[in-house]
């Protein structure tokens, strides 16, 4: 393929967002977070391969999943990332992507059991409640319900920890 050629495959980014349902602003997102990687014409703008609209795919279906941005970003670092994926090399992907959702629902039955010995509870008690406090985090702290009450003020943080 001549250098011509291969420069006529390349898409703006406005173009990819539209072809692939997205704002340009999810396709920045997506390069800072290492899932994209354009190439930049003379005058420094974003130009994307024709093969980016297939990550954008594999992203997508990630995401419909449910799997986290990063579980994604670990499956886009084992495709080749100068071309589409095979067919072998994304039912690889499909594998390990199968193992993640397998425990995830794992994970989510133990959470609807928990729930429902919970839910004729009410203690809600962070020294002993395995829904709302599954490993003792808040334990040391003293029982209580500190942060359900704080949950009007701010709640619990980011990190899952008491707001000040």
């Amino acid at each position: 393929m001549s250098l011509v050629s291969a420069r006529d495959d390349l898409l703006s980014i406005g173009t990819v967002a539209a072809r692939a349902g997205l704002s340009v602003p999810a396709l920045r997102y997506y390069e800072e977070r290492g899932l994209l990687t354009p190439v930049r014409d003379g005058g420094g703008r974003r130009r994307f391969p024709r093969h980016v609209l297939r990550r954008l795919a594999v992203i997508a279906a990630g995401q419909r999943v449910g799997l986290s941005l990063a579980d994604i970003g670990e499956a886009l670092r084992t495709l080749p990332a100068d071309r589409a994926p095979s067919a072998r090399e994304w039912a690889r992907v499909g594998e390990v992507w199968q193992r993640l959702l397998d425990a995830r629902i794992r994970e989510l039955q133990a959470l609807r059991t928990s729930l429902d010995g919970c839910i004729g509870c009410g203690c809600l008690s962070l020294s002993r409640c395995t829904l709302f406090n599954p490993h003792d985090t808040a334990a040391g702290e003293g029982s209580g319900s500190r942060w359900l009450r704080n949950a009007g003020h701010g709640g619990l943080n980011g990190d899952d920890a008491p707001s000040p």
